[in-house]
């Protein structure tokens, strides 16, 4: 799995007592801290609406030279994603319960904070708007010059005033934009609340194969069958990165092209897709591409990142786009492969092919209407188990608790399949309904088809058609190659040394029923 996050959340006091100096702003990762500067203007600290419109002055309003001078613009988000303030605060009571359970370090009431004073301000601003307007409307008629240099007079400190005041809408709704990114997607109410080991085992599938003999792990029946290669790779390449060879390379190629045709058959489209990507992108889907911590591999001088997961390149493929509701739902199952640092990984549970930098991966991924997305999150975990269960491999699926579930998971499922030679279940897939988080921020919209005889009373641009809304996404994995390898190793190997492979693989293997010792 790859891990999501968010940077953000940690202002330490309210906008109110903040003083003009630049503050520093903490943000989690993990348990590593990464400071962003968040710069305040003073104009922001201070502000109180005016009870009067004639008693605004443009020294009331525009910071001092020196105040300017300690006041840097705040650099605005790369992006801005579609999020309903309105709605966080209107049910803050949940969203505050959803952070606490989900470990988020998302700062809620500074977000509260944020918004209150931003519709203040936006207040503000139009009613200065509007007195400009006055003032302008009134110059346009035969005044005597006294009265004539009085509105003139009025209208420059109205346009000074407002100028300084849009600038400070504009850094509020930016640093609003920083916080409110941070906050995780709601809960499907029957996921389980805790850690971990809170998670609900859904389903079981088969039993534990029993062995007469002593069973080896993965990396002694590579060795022992010429199928890998660390230390040549870890000399060329550094540790967690592997050749594959002979028949593991066979066996690579077989789990992929069986992986993608079982999945296109049910409807599924297959790709290919791109794996460097711009950083905005990664962040949209969920994923923090800097930090010292992160998951991700980043491209020195550049904004684009290798991919961790096929889920980023296709979440993006309609990013910004208004799709028809006929077109849903869309069905990708891709190939890619895959870049992580597995920054922290590390301990004998992580050896091997088991948590590596760089596999290959088949994933699928799902567009579609907001209504559907439980019933297609069911499909996804189906098709996983039947995947499965068609290589014969034992295996739980588990409904995942709060405080594993990533930042854009609303639920998610886990399979964990029985790898003997490692004496544990070890995870191989998961499927996530992300529902609308991913798609708020990637731009990706339907319009849906209006019902049979009913007409929109709307006319012109946009007569005709419904209001637009946010497709869900929905991902999951159909074959990460190194977790399938270490499985079909450890649970099909022989006394005499070999490892048999599945029926269903056979096909792609060009007849190969047998991996034999050389």
């Amino acid at each position: 799995m790859l891990t999501r996050t968010c940077l953000g959340g940690g202002a330490a006091a309210a906008l109110s007592s903040l003083s003009p100096s630049i503050r520093r702003c903490s943000f989690l990762f993990p348990s590593v801290r990464q400071t962003l500067l968040l710069p305040f203007s003073p104009r922001l600290a201070s502000y109180r609406i005016s009870p009067s419109p004639r008693r605004f002055s443009a020294s009331a309003a525009v910071a001092t030279e020196e105040e300017h001078k300690v006041a840097v613009a705040v650099k605005p988000p790369q992006w801005k994603a579609a999020i309903d303030f309105k709605w966080i605060r209107d049910n803050k009571d949940v969203v505050a319960a959803n952070i606490t359970n989900r470990n988020s370090n998302a700062n809620l009431e500074l977000v509260l904070d944020l918004y209150e004073k931003f519709l203040n301000l936006q207040k503000e601003v139009e009613r200065l708007r509007a007195e400009r307007n006055a003032v302008a409307s009134k110059m346009k008629g035969k005044l005597e010059p006294s009265v004539r240099q009085a509105l003139v007079e009025e209208g420059k400190n109205l346009k000074e005033g407002l100028v300084a005041l849009e600038e400070d809408l504009v850094q509020l709704s930016d640093q609003l934009q920083l916080e409110a990114q941070c906050i995780p997607n709601s809960t499907h109410p029957d996921v389980p609340v805790g850690g971990e080991e809170s998670s609900v085992a859904r389903k079981m599938v088969g039993n534990p194969k029993e062995f007469g003999f002593d069973v080896k792990d993965h990396l002694q029946l590579g060795k022992d069958l010429d199928l890998f290669d660390f230390d040549a790779a870890a000399e060329v390449s550094g540790s967690k990165f592997y050749y594959l060879k002979n028949e593991a390379v066979l066996l690579e190629m077989a789990l992929v092209n069986w992986a993608i045709a079982q999945v296109s058959k049910r409807g599924f489209t297959p790709l290919i897709t791109p794996e460097i990507v711009r950083s905005s992108v990664v962040e949209k889907c969920g994923f923090q591409p800097r930090g010292q911590n992160t998951q991700v591999y980043s491209i020195q001088g550049s904004d684009q990142c290798l991919i961790g997961t096929a889920e980023i390149p296709v979440g993006g493929i309609h990013m910004d786009s208004i799709l028809s509701e006929s077109d849903l739902p869309l069905k990708y199952v891709a190939y890619s492969h895959c870049f992580r640092t597995e920054a922290g990984a590390a301990g004998a549970a992580t050896r091997g092919m088991y948590r590596v930098h760089q596999f290959s991966k088949v994933e699928m991924f799902v567009f579609c209407r907001p209504e559907d997305s439980d019933s297609y999150h069911e499909e996804l975990i189906a098709i996983e188990e039947e995947l499965f269960s068609s290589l014969g491999l034992h295996f739980k699926t588990l409904d995942m608790a709060t405080g594993d579930l990533g930042a854009p998971a609303y639920r998610k499922f886990d399979v964990e399949a029985w790898m003997p030679g490692l004496g544990r279940y070890g995870e191989i897939s998961s499927a996530s309904n992300c529902t609308d988080y991913q798609s708020r921020r990637l731009g990706i919209r339907f319009r849906p088809t209006p019902p049979e005889g009913v007409q929109n009373p709307k006319k012109g641009k946009g007569a005709g058609s419904a209001p637009t809304r946010f497709v869900h996404t929905l991902n999951a994995t159909a074959c990460a190659v190194p977790r399938m390898l270490v499985c079909l190793l450890e649970n099909f190997q022989q006394e005499n040394g070999s490892v048999v492979i599945p029926d269903v693989l056979r096909p792609y293997m060009g007849g190969l029923d047998v991996i034999s010792p050389k």
